[in-house]
């Protein structure tokens, strides 16, 4: 779920959603209680049909009550003013939350009144250059920002991940860069993601765009070879492939 559906600071070429909606500056505040109320409301109306189907009787009642929440980049959720107050509600409800930013709000995290579950920062390029080119930010600091948020990985009590979104012919290249990133945030894990060809980023990339997952795996072990990371598992059907310390 996301509390900022069409606000975000950035315009990413792999985005799958419409940029022409995107929005800069900050959604209404609304009750972080009727927000948290309406995603479960609409997660149950999302999967109620599936209790007609013979043999996931178990599995569809535990899909009745979430235990985890992913408040996600559809949109960028640390534009949502109470932010802590909604992850706060979340974990009222025995809910693990999953918060995934692209980090160009420090000062949403430096706030935060709850720490999530689990902080994922979302990075596009390895450096300022290819930021400015890939995630097109409708703010002028935003490169200066995600370093400021990267720092603030290090001061975080919450698990936290830093996630490499790498689309082949754009930024995925320039180890020695992200390895920088990663030595500079610290994060528990990495993941190293391949872009996927789907919703509207197909108009704006070729389907070559996707990573294959042994590529995808000898970056990651060339990421590994210059941090304090090793390989922790690689997944095939998502094209992703983890590191942890």
């Amino acid at each position: 779920m996301t509390p900022s559906l069409t606000w975000c600071t950035q315009c990413c070429e792999f985005c799958w959603r419409p940029l022409e909606f995107t929005v800069n500056g900050e959604p209404d505040s609304d009750d972080p209680e009727k927000i948290v109320e309406d995603s479960i409301s609409v997660r149950k109306k999302l999967v109620t049909g599936f209790g007609r189907l013979e043999g996931i009787d178990k599995k569809w009642k535990e899909a009745m009550t979430p235990t985890s929440v992913a408040i996600s980049l559809a949109g960028e959720p640390t534009l949502y003013p109470r932010i802590g107050e909604l992850i706060d509600e979340f974990h009222s409800r025995n809910m693990a939350s999953f918060l995934v930013t692209n980090g160009t709000r420090p000062d949403r995290i430096r706030s935060l009144t709850r720490e999530p579950t689990s902080l994922y920062i979302s990075i596009s390029a390895p450096n300022e250059e290819l930021y400015a080119k890939i995630a097109r930010p409708k703010i002028v600091d935003g490169w200066h920002k995600l370093q400021l948020s990267l720092e603030l990985m290090k001061s975080l009590s919450c698990r936290t991940v830093l996630r490499l979104t790498l689309v082949n012919g754009l930024n995925f290249k320039q180890v020695e860069d992200y390895a920088s990133l990663i030595l500079r945030s610290d994060p528990d894990f990495i993941e190293a993601k391949s872009y996927s060809w789907l919703g509207e980023s197909r108009k704006r990339l070729p389907s070559n765009s996707v990573i294959e997952i042994d590529d995808l795996e000898t970056f990651a072990r060339a990421l590994a070879s210059q941090t304090n990371y090793r390989l922790n598992c690689v997944d095939q059907a998502s094209r992703v492939v983890l590191l942890s310390k």
